[in-house]
């Protein structure tokens, strides 16, 4: 009886000891999964920190953009204005040009008429000199004869003359004859006196045109000097205006040249940023793969997240099968009842760089004109539980296979999967040429980056690319 009582208490101990082995070993496995999921945690946590910094040095650079597009935008109006300015300035310097040319047009003919007037001056004045000559030998010819008459008894000489003649014919003879002398005389001086009055008068119009001429030149030589100072003037404003146009489009060149660097530094930070959303969307994939989550069950919704979730079906399946649809809404549903992401619809839906279709303005949209019956009818049934797989991600299977996911569905056009398991890529030479890289308006699995924007080169081992096509707004 003592060998079994002991022979059970042994067995007992052993039992015992080994219950205790096994608790011990389950709460060591227990505390190993807990550091495991903490350090999941501390990665996933590093990694959005990293996402925050890109996302602050992405709006930096995009806020550097929006000045440099404004300064650019004000020299671009500044470049016209001088362009403006400078034909402005080049029209009114052809304006004075042809001015000038006509003054010199002027000028050279009021020259030439001054040259005859000049002559004409000459000429008279030679004219006058000869008959002042020619008056003064009357003069002196007579006052000889006046004096020879006065010598000679004056008048009683000339009565002398006359008395002494022998007859009555001569006497007639020699009165006829000194009468016509002093005739002759007296008409002589009168037509020179005549000629001497008009040559005079003639000298003076010549004069006075001559001084009108001149006058005229002086008023020709003032407006020739006045426009010639007005072109010099309006020349140096053209040249400055030059400068100032070549120094703005100078200007243009370098925030052309600026804005390219910038582009090239915000598609790099882009590709960087949606490489390390995939990132983040791989570690909290194998976070939860490691402790999985219940995230059945329905959902008490208001008529507006009722509304929301619709139009993001509608926005994100529209094309696709009602299956296709549910599948959606399962995703949206499993995210809000997950402890990694937001714990209501909206916020799940407008989660930071999530839901292409919301970012683009469609769900509000579809919201506006209200959503189709379909897609109500689908967002009610996943609301109240229904679910069509246990999925956290989709995307297209073109980035299925992109990523290397080796475990998805295919539902439609879209590859649903709760685990990011992916299988090695082929070893292939670095050669950007040879790279494949995903199309431009792509989302990602899980946070994506605009459609418009383009990762710069293939997604590294740190950081993948994960952008979707705004057409199917594939969300993770």
């Amino acid at each position: 009886m003592k060998k079994r009582i002991i022979i059970w208490l042994v067995l007992v101990c052993l039992i015992v000891g080994e219950t205790g082995l096994y608790c011990r070993a389950q709460e060591d496995e227990n505390d190993d999964l807990s550091q495991t999921i903490d350090n999941m945690r501390q990665q996933e946590q590093q990694t959005q920190n990293a996402i925050s910094n890109l996302e602050k040095q992405t709006k930096e650079t995009q806020d550097a953009i929006s000045t440099l597009q404004g300064e650019k935008q004000k020299t671009q109006e500044s470049v016209s204005n001088l362009q403006n300015q400078s034909s402005q300035l080049q029209t009114t310097i052809k304006g004075y040009s042809d001015k000038l040319d006509s003054l010199n047009a002027e000028i050279t003919e009021a020259e030439n008429a001054m040259a005859v007037v000049s002559s004409e001056i000459v000429e008279l004045d030679r004219q006058l000199q000869d008959a002042r000559d020619e008056e003064h030998k009357r003069y002196e010819l007579l006052k000889k004869r006046i004096k020879s008459t006065y010598e000679n008894g004056g008048n009683n000489g000339l009565a002398r003359l006359l008395l002494e003649s022998g007859s009555m014919q001569e006497f007639l003879t020699k009165y006829e004859y000194l009468n016509a002398i002093i005739e002759y005389d007296k008409k002589k001086i009168a037509e020179f006196q005549a000629l001497q009055a008009d040559i005079e008068a003639k000298t003076s119009v010549v004069r006075e045109k001559e001084d009108e001429l001149d006058q005229y030149q002086n008023q020709l030589d003032e407006k020739h000097e006045e426009l010639s100072d007005l072109t010099a003037q309006v020349k140096g404003k053209l040249s400055s205006t030059q400068n100032s146009l070549s120094s703005e489009k100078n200007k243009l060149a370098d925030y052309d040249t600026k804005l390219a660097e910038l582009d090239t530094k915000m598609k790099s930070l882009q590709a960087k940023t949606a490489a390390a959303q995939a990132e983040l969307a791989k570690q909290i994939a194998e976070r939860l793969a490691l402790t999985k989550e219940d995230t059945s069950g329905a959902y008490s919704a208001s008529e507006s997240e009722l509304s929301w979730l619709a139009a993001t079906i509608q926005a994100e399946a529209d094309g696709e099968s009602y299956t296709g649809k549910l599948a959606v809404g399962s995703v949206i549903m499993n995210r809000v009842k997950s402890s990694a992401f937001p714990n209501t619809v909206v916020s799940v839906i407008t989660q930071n760089m999530q839901f292409a279709s919301y970012r683009s303005g469609k769900v509000e949209l579809i919201m506006a004109n209200g959503p189709n019956s379909t897609c109500i009818r689908a967002a009610q049934e996943v609301l109240d539980g229904a679910r069509v797989g246990d999925y956290l991600f989709f995307m297209t299977k073109y980035y299925a296979d992109y990523y290397g996911i080796s475990e998805y569905t295919m539902i439609g056009n879209h590859a649903f999967f709760y685990r990011w398991i992916t299988n090695p890529k082929p070893e292939q030479e670095e050669n950007p040429e040879d790279q494949e890289e995903p199309p431009q308006e792509e989302e990602s699995p899980h946070q994506e980056q605009p459609e418009e924007e383009q990762p710069s080169e293939e997604p590294s081992e740190d950081y993948e690319d994960y952008s979707e096509s705004e057409e199917n707004n594939e969300e993770p």
